[in-house]
């Protein structure tokens, strides 16, 4: 069944559907429009920065990938045998058997400050 307006005939609901069809999808001639552009920050404002320590970030982030749950709290043998089993890439398999032997670990913030890449303590945001 198509919905037509009472108030207008079909010609003009058609025409009335394209005026809106950008705004309802998102496409050209909707959001786009310049004047729904935002501004760029002025000269008293600082200019957009990187994340400090996103790299790091990122990093510890794809090191922990291959930390299975399942192996904490484990010592250097213990999360090895883990990151096999995820199928780990040979450096951070390394990096596994470069801890130090028989220390047991609870996190992988305590894995990555015993391989020397920062602190076991989170930061407050």
């Amino acid at each position: 069944m198509e919905r037509v307006s009472s108030k207008h005939g079909p010609r003009l609901d058609e025409e009335m559907k394209h005026e809106v069809r950008g705004h309802v999808q998102g496409i050209a001639g909707g959001r786009a429009d310049e004047w729904r552009t935002p501004e760029p920050a002025g000269e008293d404002q600082p200019e957009v920065s990187r994340v400090p320590n996103a790299d790091l970030t990122a990093d510890l982030s794809r090191f922990g990938r291959y930390i299975g749950l399942s192996s904490m709290p484990g010592d250097r043998e213990a999360l090895r045998r883990g990151a096999e089993v995820l199928a780990a890439p040979d450096d951070v398999l390394d990096d596994l058997d470069r801890l130090p032997q028989g220390v047991v670990f609870h996190t992988v913030t305590e894995i990555w400050a015993a391989l020397g890449r920062g602190s076991a303590e989170r930061r407050p945001d």
